[in-house]
């Protein structure tokens, strides 16, 4: 039984298969007569002929086909003259009982045609895991062999529901630039976006003003009272329609003031009076009221006026007409001499109780200006006088300056101590001035200082202590730049600028500078804005640029929460400052890309910036850098301690290393970041465990406190607090405390002092790195971490238009770029723009690793470039500098 099944079954197979035998054999033969007929010289005819032996020629192909829900679609194909026509999905062959076949005859040619369709459902689809879509071809024989038609893919089609980027409500300026953001749900096929404002769709075309081409966003280039509304976000492919939430956009107008009006008639009051209105234009949609008064009044006889026919000078003031008033007078002046007389007896008996005849004087004292935390209380200037400090007054005429007002006036490297049965220290700043009468002997103003006056003994530690720093006179730098562009960079400070390769045109040279300002800023705080950065200039200011270029400025902001509004602005000629941008806007003219210690700003133009902030809430940050410096003083017995608060940036505290390099100072602890809030709570600033028996702190002072606005504000001078202790024996050589920075009810920091007082024992602490200083100007390939072959590659490679996006826009979100993309899309060449951010973030780790995956990651390109040697780097530049001709 079973034999006999065997036997039906392989007779049966026999029957598949013996048809496609003899259509083997049978296309065997007509190939080796075709070969004969070639050898004989028999040329084959180059259209198809009704004759047999022509290859199947597809009609109908079949096409590109998506399933919708559960419903199955049908794949065709048309060829002729066919034999037979099989489908093949995935490289299978399907089942011949899976096809339906047709045939007919052409008329024009006589050939036969065959159609032949299959189904394809759901289920295959899903249960296909490879790693290309679900595919299927047509192949088709006829008497001289086989055509195969093009692949068809076959996909699920879905939307779903919940979009990645809902477009935002706004409020803008009128005249400002609106950009909406809409990232269309993930689905197959891709969805279409089309807008609609009040529940109208939005017509592009008709209204040159707005553009919704650019990556589904909805430009609107100069805001219009009537762009204000509610906008959506459709979104909708074969499968279905999504609606995003809607934005709503106010375009309001803030109100301006008409001119003045004539001044009225002068009233008997001697006045006339001259009113305005808000009314060019009236505010609108919520916009600022006009700043200022709306009426205004002056006297109108320029003093003359007459009351009572008399001149106003000669009227007297009435007397006092009854005894009541004398009395009153006369109590209150009893009571001041009363109060005088107490207070002038509390004075005398707390001199006779104590040592101490001075108060403890605030911190601000310690910065340049000194205020006594108890301003009733002035100090005993007339009893005898110490000065002590890093440099000592060898003439006795410089003592004779010491007058009371000149001893609370800063003097220039110089601790002043008060000496009365209680001394009190003041750390004074290197930038004030001695305003007194230049004696020999006496400093100079300013603060270029002739060492030649100091006792030789006292130079030593000016000439060793950060000699490995370079003196700077004034922070600016210059280069000499191409067509080939480079890098700028200002040692030490933060402050970069970067030339892209092609700004500058060939056969052209500009030389390019760029400085900081070391002065008071020019740019004065408005309101509640606080200046975050220094003012940085580059120039020259006539240049023009084919290709941004990108000015890396440091800043002390926190930006990882949200509490700040900051701002980048320009100077003008005029001297005044206008705000470029807002960090968070959109723009096509400039981009700004914040991070956390520096904000990277592309510009065409060069001037003066700088970075402002405004704090949104109470929890906004200003980060702070915290230093403790130290040196001895001209008492043997006596040491030091200088602890600065300075903003967070590299050039800050270049300043502050400037000081105490004329000091004498050393650091003694590595800086630390201390987060200060603007929550208006003070910093207080202490040494705490000092060694009793070895060091004494003078009474009341381990303790200071400064206030919040002195912080907040942004301060050119570096703002200290200064601390004198004093060795029991000389032969303590060892010092050891800690320096508690803290903010009330905010954060603090611990600075642990472990130092030798001798200059033999001490250790060096590095100031900052070398990395950026050994070349200030670097100019050609060498400038950039990314090789120009390379460069040019990926920008060959993204700029090009995707089916599934814009790559450029993919390089940019795997960079971290995600807003004001629109900035890229009007460059000529995106990618190249985003390559130089690129570079200016990444100029000292040059992290070509973190790049290279994000390109792996697009799919792009699978090339590491971190293995790029040097070989191939000089290669490449001379290949570069070949074709350039230089």
């Amino acid at each position: 039984m079973g034999r006999a099944a065997a036997t039906s079954g392989g007779a049966e197979g026999a029957r598949w298969w013996l048809p496609w035998l003899g259509l083997c054999f049978w296309a065997a033969g007509a190939a080796a007569a075709a070969a004969r007929g070639a050898d004989n010289g028999e040329a084959l005819p180059e259209s198809i002929p009704s004759a047999p032996g022509t290859l199947p020629h597809f009609i109908e192909e079949p096409d590109d086909a998506y399933i919708i829900k559960s419903n199955p679609i049908a794949l065709r194909c048309k060829a002729r003259p066919a034999m037979q026509i099989f489908f093949k999905c995935n490289g299978e062959w399907v089942h011949q009982n899976e096809h339906v076949s047709e045939e007919s005859l052409d008329e024009s040619s006589g050939l036969m045609v065959r159609e032949v369709f299959i189904n394809v459902t759901r289920q295959q689809v899903e249960d296909f895991h490879g790693p290309e879509d679900y595919w299927c071809q047509c192949v088709a024989w006829s008497h001289l062999g086989t055509s195969k038609s093009r692949k068809a893919s076959v996909r699920i089609a879905y939307l779903r529901k919940n979009f990645e980027q809902d477009p935002q409500g706004r409020e803008v300026p009128i005249e400002g630039m609106i950009v909406l953001h809409c990232r269309p749900p993930e689905g197959v096929p891709a969805a279409e976006v089309e807008w609609l404002k009040n529940e109208e769709p939005i017509d592009s075309e008709q209204d040159e003003n707005i553009d919704t081409r650019a990556d589904h966003n909805l430009i609107i280039r100069q805001a219009r009272l009537s762009d204000s509304g509610n906008y959506t976000c459709m979104a909708a492919n074969i499968v279905a329609k999504r609606r995003s939430l809607s934005a709503t956009v106010v375009v309001y107008v803030d109100g301006s003031w008409e001119v003045w009006s004539e001044w009225s008639v002068c009233s008997p009051e001697c006045e006339h009076l001259r009113i305005r209105e808000c009314t060019a234009p009236p505010p609108r949609n919520g916009g600022k009221f006009c700043e200022g008064l709306s009426q205004e009044s002056e006297n109108c006889t320029d003093g003359l006026c007459i009351l009572d026919k008399k001149p106003l000078h000669e009227i007297k003031p009435q007397s006092i007409e009854n005894a009541s008033d004398i009395a009153l007078y006369s109590g209150l002046g009893a009571a001041v001499v009363a109060v005088a007389v107490l207070v002038i007896g509390v004075t005398l008996y707390r001199r006779s109780q104590s040592d101490y005849g001075v108060d403890v004087i605030d911190s601000s004292a310690l910065t340049g200006n000194s205020l006594l935390l108890n301003p009733s209380m002035q100090p005993d200037l007339t009893v005898s006088r110490t000065y002590s400090g890093p440099i000592c007054l060898q003439d006795p005429l410089d003592k004779e300056l010491m007058t009371e007002s000149s001893l609370f006036n800063p003097l220039s490297d110089i601790k002043v101590k008060v000496q009365s049965s209680f001394m009190v220290s003041l750390g004074v700043s290197e930038r004030a001035e001695y305003h007194g009468k230049n004696h020999p002997g006496t400093f100079p103003h300013g603060n270029n200082r002739n060492f030649s006056t100091v006792h030789p003994r006292n130079k030593t530690p000016y000439l060793q202590n950060l000699s490995s720093l370079p003196t700077r006179t004034e922070l600016r730098t210059t280069g000499i730049f191409g067509h080939l562009g480079g890098r700028l960079v200002m040692p030490n400070t933060g402050v970069s600028l970067l030339i892209p390769h092609g700004a500058i045109p060939e056969e052209k040279s500009w030389e390019i500078y760029m400085s900081i300002n070391q002065g008071e800023p020019s740019l004065q705080s408005d309101g509640s804005e606080v200046l975050l950065s220094p003012e940085v200039t580059c120039g020259p200011p006539d240049m023009m640029v084919t290709t941004p270029f990108a000015l890396t400025i440091p800043h002390c902001a926190d930006v990882s929460s949200e509490h700040w509004n900051i701002h980048l602005k320009k100077r003008t000629q005029q001297g005044t400052w206008e705000e470029v941008m807002s960090v968070e806007d959109e723009s096509t003219s400039c981009y700004c890309l914040l991070d956390p210690f520096a904000c990277h700003v592309l510009l065409d133009s060069f001037g003066t910036y700088a970075l402002t902030g405004e704090p949104i809430t109470d929890c906004a940050v200003k980060q702070l850098k915290v230093a403790v410096f130290g040196c001895m003083s001209c008492n043997s017995l006596d040491y030091n301690l200088r602890v600065y608060c300075v903003d967070n940036t590299p050039c800050a505290f270049q300043e502050v290393v400037s000081d105490e390099r004329h000091q004498g100072g050393q650091l003694l602890e590595e800086p630390k970041l201390l987060h200060f809030k603007g929550n208006t709570f003070s910093l207080q600033i202490s040494v705490l465990d000092i060694p009793p028996f070895l060091w004494r702190i003078k009474p009341f002072t381990a303790c200071q406190e400064v206030p919040f606005s002195r912080v907040w504000c942004s301060n050119w001078q570096p703002l200290h607090c200064a601390f004198s202790l004093e060795r029991y024996t000389p032969t303590t050589t060892q010092l050891s405390c800690k320096i508690c920075i803290r903010q009330l009810k905010g954060h603090e920091q611990i600075l642990q002092v472990q130092t030798s007082i001798l200059e033999s024992e001490r250790e060096t602490i590095t100031f900052f790195a070398q990395e950026d200083s050994t070349f200030p100007a670097q100019t050609g390939p060498r400038a950039f971490k990314i090789p120009y072959s390379i460069r040019q590659r990926i920008c060959a490679t993204f700029d090009t238009p995707n089916a599934k996006g814009k790559d450029w826009q993919m390089l940019a979100q795997k960079n971290s770029i995600n807003r004001n993309l629109s900035y890229f899309a009007t460059q000529s060449s995106p990618s190249a723009v985003i390559l130089n951010l690129w570079e200016a973030r990444h100029q000292h780790d040059g992290d070509l690793d973190s790049l290279a995956c994000a390109l792996e990651e697009i799919g792009r390109t699978h090339t590491k470039l971190s293995n790029i040697t040097e070989s191939q780097l000089d290669e490449t530049d001379f290949n570069y500098s070949r074709q350039n001709g230089l």
